[in-house]
């Protein structure tokens, strides 16, 4: 049984992901961004909550826990790097 607080956290952070794309890509970005730039603090509150609670929700921590370890591809490295 999923976490509902996971869920509810997860919506919301990709609602703000969502307003903050649309903003970005908005003719209005061009003349004044700071609209975009509140929606950007607001999408990265989102996904800091959302991490916060994943950190401490025992949903989240057994599914990571069942999940295989995947390999980073060589170009994914790279650009991390």
């Amino acid at each position: 049984m999923p976490c509902l607080i996971c869920g509810d956290l997860e919506r919301a952070f990709e609602a703000c992901q969502s307003e903050y794309v649309q903003a970005l890509s908005s003719a209005c970005y061009r003349v004044c961004r700071k609209p975009a730039a509140h929606m950007n603090v607001d999408m990265e509150r989102a996904k800091s909550e959302l991490k916060e609670h994943q950190s401490v929700c025992v949903f989240a921590v057994r599914m990571s826990a069942l999940l295989p370890l995947r390999k980073v591809p060589i170009s994914m490295r790279q650009v991390a790097a």
